[in-house]
């Protein structure tokens, strides 16, 4: 008879060397499991019968992870992408937005402004 495991015993495990191109992740999270298998579309290459699954993935697609930023740097950032909108960095130079007022009233094909 099998016994259920503890909540600190059920891991999530990501390991990978320096040697090899592939990283292993072991997990018995539901949720991970489903990121890895329907949104990265992998697929197990081991389940261990007690709901714990184990996929393989290239390293290049696990990403190192980063310091938060500081307040000050923060506020740098949101300065920036501030003036490249007002520059028009990111403004669409094919697809044009359309309220529903102005494609109820004809006016399809006009920008919405602010």
């Amino acid at each position: 008879m099998a016994t259920q495991l503890s909540q600190y015993e059920r891991e999530t495990i990501i390991n990978f060397n320096e040697g090899e191109q592939m990283a292993s992740i072991f997990t018995y999270n539901k949720a991970w499991q489903r990121h890895l298998e329907k949104r990265l579309g992998l697929k197990p290459v081991f389940d261990n019968g007690y709901g714990a699954r184990e996929y393989e993935i290239p390293k290049s697609r696990v990403r190192p992870p980063r310091a938060p930023l500081s307040p000050e740097a923060r506020a740098k950032m949101s300065e920036k992408m501030r003036k490249l909108h007002r520059n028009g960095r990111f403004r669409s130079k094919t697809l044009t937005g359309v309220r529903k007022s102005a494609r109820q009233k004809g006016n399809a094909g006009k920008t919405i402004k602010g």
